[in-house]
Order: C-alpha cells, then sequence, then structure tokens
C-alpha cells in the first residue's frame, strides 16, 4: 500500500511524486467576495480576521499597498486585493475586512470586501482552472471549486504573496 504525504506547500505526493491535480483530499477553505467574485484560501493560512482601518501609508509603495498595521507589536502589510485584482470600484463599508494571513515566517493583512463562510470541499468539487487571461495568474489558482450553484474561485495565497510580483514574501534560499 503506498503511502500519502503532505509537503510544505500542502500539496499531496504519493511515494515522493507530485500526485496529479492540485488538491488530493478534504479541505477546508475560508470564503470571500471581491466585487460580484467568491474567493477561497486555504483556512490554515488565515491568523485572524479584523474590521478594516485605515493603514499608516508607505512612500512609494504599489497602489494595491495600502499602507501597514500594527498588529499587537507586529508591523503588518496591508494588501487591498479589489485594487490587485482591477475591480472597477473600491468602496470601504462596514463589511470590508481584513484578513490576516501567515504566509511562511511573514504576516500579511489583505483587505476584502467581506468574508463569506467557511467550505470544506472534496476532491470531486474541485475542477481545474481553465487557461483565460485574467488579473491573477492560473499559477496562483487551484482550481475551481463547485458548492451547490455556488463557484468559487480557489486562490493558492502563499504562491500569490510570495510572487515575484507582489513583493512582499522575502524568498528564502534553501
Amino acid at each position: 500500500m503506498s503511502q500519502q504525504t503532505a509537503t510544505p506547500s500542502g500539496t499531496a505526493t504519493l511515494q515522493g511524486t507530485p500526485m496529479a491535480g492540485a488538491v488530493t483530499s478534504i479541505r477546508e477553505f475560508l470564503a470571500f467576495k471581491l466585487g460580484r467574485e467568491e474567493y477561497c484560501i486555504d483556512i490554515l493560512r488565515v491568523q485572524e480576521i479584523r474590521s478594516y482601518e485605515e493603514p499608516t501609508r508607505m512612500a512609494h509603495a504599489p497602489a494595491f499597498i495600502k499602507g501597514v498595521v500594527n498588529l499587537r507589536g507586529v508591523i503588518v502589510p496591508i494588501v487591498d486585493m479589489r485594487i490587485k485584482f482591477n475591480l472597477e470600484q473600491v468602496n470601504y463599508d462596514t463589511f470590508t475586512v481584513v484578513i490576516v494571513l501567515t504566509i511562511g515566517t511573514q504576516v500579511v493583512g489583505m483587505v476584502v470586501d467581506g468574508v463569506s463562510d467557511v467550505i470544506t470541499l472534496k476532491p470531486e468539487q474541485i475542477r481545474p482552472v481553465p487557461e483565460l487571461s485574467s488579473a491573477v495568474s492560473s499559477d496562483h489558482l487551484l482550481g475551481i471549486g463547485s458548492v451547490g450553484d455556488r463557484m468559487l474561485i480557489l486562490l493558492d495565497i502563499e504562491k500569490f504573496m510570495a510572487s515575484a510580483e507582489m513583493g512582499l514574501i522575502a524568498e528564502t534560499t534553501h
């Protein structure tokens, strides 16, 4: 009988080789809204969910970096995902929240329109991502989740935040 193990990235392997498909077992995701779309991220990356407060701006930061906040002594960069994903309207209201993430040793906050719920997805509920031109590279997507009539874009938040384009997480050398 072969043994299934998880790699540090969370991708399951079978006898040391990556298995076909990004998601190979039941996983829990945090669902959140950006505009009219619903996205999901791995719940294990979420440290906390906070109400939105205006961050301190940083000089020469890209527009999608709203600034930084002091979270119990830790300076946390805040990324506005609506700006990053080129949404037409970016409104801050009572539903706007910051999802605080732990990516490796870095803590990052991301502003979203609101959090929906925690969703458990089985492998058969996840479909491959079609090749499309979009604001998010398909390398940063795990798949499309389907729950009833809901279509959920499964974002690989670790890869996304660690990408050179974001410039937030320093690459570590092995």
